[in-house]
């Protein structure tokens, strides 16, 4: 305390002369009405005498570390205020932009107040609406446009909005019905924001007319069903083609039938006959049994060998087309191939003898039947094409061979499916469970079977599938599928 002034006020002297000047005093005064004093006048720290040197340069250290803090802190305050200050000054300059920019949008861009009306109308939305601008501006965009369905959605949300900006359909884009000014409904796509403005929030939506996507796409899902029964009629068709020839057969054999009855009630005539006038009624009933004979016995197995043939084909495709679980369930896999064999065989008989070589001790297999089905079948497929190739496809003359075998290995169940084809060149045989390669002339492969056989086999049910080819003599395919799952 000097005589006329103290220390306290130097320290407001040196504060308000220069504002980035950081404060140590230094006292013998240890009053706590003083450190308040000091504290209130801006002093960084207050050391009591007598103090050591390597204190006041510890507090010098930190003061100094304060004061440059302090200082690039209340620089980046001006600097962000200034910026601050200019983006204000380019408001009018951009909402000039954006109204231009708005103007020629083709979609309609709307913005509501904090209050709900309507702020701001493109020329688009006049367009899409029927709504001129200085119609609906100062008025509630969803009593204009919004169908009364969602109007106490709109009620309900729009408070929290206001409040926060926030609001479960901001950020998103919504499907939804509007209405036109006629009082046509449509339907559209929103896309919901929210800014400040003022301090206040706005809610601003991108409103796109989609009548004419949802009219395509009501065309393009009719024409998917179109495409799926026509897919569908066909594979029918070619289902029921053998039954329906069992019935053409069938049909023409009860025609014979009654004509071989006929052969033998005139058998019977000619028995009436010899019995009213008495004469070589032995030799009447031996041709009536010869006759009988050879007519019913042939008669009845031929009509049970066609019955049993059309069981067995619906009873194969209802197996084979059974879509299954995604779980794995034990699986007679004979069972599983032999209905595979039945199904393709449209594809296999004109060109191919296929054999079987089943393990019937066997066990159940875990796997996924339905996807296992697939691979089999595509297998198949693959090696009547590749014995095609080889025999020209001629369905009155030579014939390859398809051989497939199954046995238990150990904890594996092996299938071997073996063709008399061209073979795999050496070179390509790393690519072939490529996806989309294949070596078929364009049309008849799109090269996914062997890729999807692979990642069925091994990616799903932890088997391998290798394969055993030589040109000129045939390939064969190799899977081992885990016996415990």
């Amino acid at each position: 305390n000097m005589p006329g002034e103290s220390g306290l006020d130097l320290v407001h002297y040196a504060r308000k002369a220069f504002p980035d000047m950081v404060v140590i005093m230094v006292t013998g005064v240890d009053e706590p009405r003083t450190i308040d004093s000091a504290v209130e006048a801006g002093v960084y720290s207050y050391m009591l005498k007598p103090f050591e040197s390597r204190q006041m340069l510890l507090q010098v250290k930190n003061a100094l570390k304060h004061q440059q803090a302090d200082v690039a802190n209340r620089r980046y305050q001006e600097d962000l205020e200034q910026e601050l200050a200019e983006k204000i000054r380019d408001i009018k300059g951009s909402e000039e932009k954006f109204r231009a920019i708005s103007s020629s949008a083709h979609d309609a861009i709307i913005m509501i107040n904090d209050e709900g009306k309507i702020a701001f109308w493109n020329e688009a939305a006049e367009r899409i609406f029927g709504y001129a601008s200085e119609e609906v501006i100062g008025e509630n965009l969803h009593h204009l446009v919004v169908p009364v369905q969602y109007r106490s959605l709109h009620d309900k949300a729009f408070p929290g909005f206001r409040a926060s900006g926030r609001g479960a359909a901001v950020g998103k884009t919504l499907e939804l019905e509007a209405i036109r000014k006629g009082g046509e409904t449509f339907p559209v796509e929103v896309s919901l924001s929210a800014a400040k403005i003022e301090g206040k929030w706005h809610a601003i939506g991108i409103v796109r007319d989609i009548t004419e996507r949802k009219l395509l796409e009501r065309q393009l899902t009719q024409a998917q069903k179109l495409e799926s029964i026509g897919q569908l009629a066909a594979g029918i068709a070619h289902e029921i083609n053998t039954p329906t020839q069992y019935v053409g057969d069938n049909t023409r054999f009860l025609k014979e039938g009654f004509e071989d009855l006929d052969r033998l009630v005139a058998k019977y005539q000619e028995l009436a006959l010899v019995c009213k006038e008495g004469r070589g009624i032995e030799e009447a009933l031996k041709q009536i049994e010869e006759t009988a004979d050879e007519i019913i016995p042939a008669a009845i197995e031929q009509s049970l060998e066609g019955v049993d043939r059309v069981t067995k084909i619906v009873r194969a495709m209802k197996e084979f087309s059974h879509p299954g679980g995604e779980e794995k369930t034990p699986t007679d896999i004979n069972k599983a191939i032999e209905n595979t064999v039945t199904v393709a065989r449209n594809e296999w008989k004109y060109v191919a003898d296929l054999k079987t070589d089943f393990d019937e001790n066997l066990p159940p297999v875990p796997c996924l039947p339905g996807e296992l089905n697939q691979v089999i079948l595509n297998m198949i497929v693959n090696a009547a094409h590749a014995i095609a190739g080889v025999v020209g496809g001629n369905r009155s003359g030579e014939k390859g061979t398809i051989t497939i075998r199954t046995r238990k290995n150990g904890a594996w169940a092996e299938i071997e499916i073996e063709d008399t084809g061209a073979g795999i060149p050496e070179e390509i045989q790393q690519r072939i469970f490529d996806p989309f390669f294949t070596t078929k002339e364009v049309g008849r492969g799109t090269g996914q079977g062997l890729c999807i056989a692979h990642s069925v086999i091994v990616e799903k049910h932890g088997g391998t599938i290798d394969v055993e080819s030589e040109v000129g003599k045939g390939t064969t395919f190799m899977i081992r599928l885990p016996l415990e799952d």
